[in-house]
């Protein structure tokens, strides 16, 4: 469908996008890339539920995420960051992981399939007030472009997730807080998730 081959193999990886939305690159005080930033996460990191990791305050980060297979398909995710980690790893010119990687950093809805590529977008409310919007159109680096160049560099296999990036309206999860993350293709909702945060 995109040009490329997957792999079948049963060792999975998360792929993600960082600054893929100028208007988050500016809320964060982040330069512009030159080009794509990507950092990995492993299948270690994915939790059931929103869990506070008690050691460093967390944010959550909405993103369109595509998970391959025969035919590619579209779910919500959230990438959770410890901030102050990544900001203090980043000073120092350290990987990421540590602020990434860790245990419950990622939670994903369903993947269900979808029609036009382009036309999709995301919604996350918190409390029920919308916090973030985004889509396809205001990402740097769209979906096809991204799904091709991380195929040539890392190699794409079957169960691989790849999440594109967040927009702008990120913020920190406290204890108490009610999440609902939306896929949409145009004006139709194609998945939903709720979350409750109870730690």
């Amino acid at each position: 469908m995109l040009g490329f081959v997957i792999l079948r193999l049963t060792m999975n990886k998360i792929v993600c996008v960082g600054r893929n939305y100028v208007e988050h690159i500016k809320e964060l005080n982040n330069e512009i890339p030159s080009e794509p930033v990507y950092f990995m996460k492993p299948f270690s990191s994915i939790g059931e539920d929103i869990v506070l990791p008690g050691y460093s305050p967390m944010h959550y980060e909405g993103e369109i995420c595509f998970l391959m297979g025969e035919r590619i398909k579209v779910g919500f995710g959230f990438d959770f960051t410890l901030r102050e980690i990544q900001s203090e790893l980043k000073k120092r010119g350290l990987p990421w992981e540590r602020a990434k990687a860790f245990k419950n950093s990622a939670v994903f809805s369903d993947f269900v399939e979808f029609n036009d590529i382009n036309a999709l977008g995301l919604e996350v409310y918190k409390n029920g007030e919308l916090v973030q919007k985004g889509d396809v159109s205001l990402m740097m680096y769209k979906p096809e472009w991204l799904l091709r160049d991380i195929d040539r560099i890392f190699g794409l296999n079957f169960g691989d997730i790849v999440m594109s990036g967040t927009p702008k309206g990120v913020g920190v999860v406290r204890s108490g807080d009610e999440f609902e993350g939306r896929i949409l293709e145009g004006d139709k909702i194609l998945v939903s998730k709720k979350w409750r945060v109870d730690n």
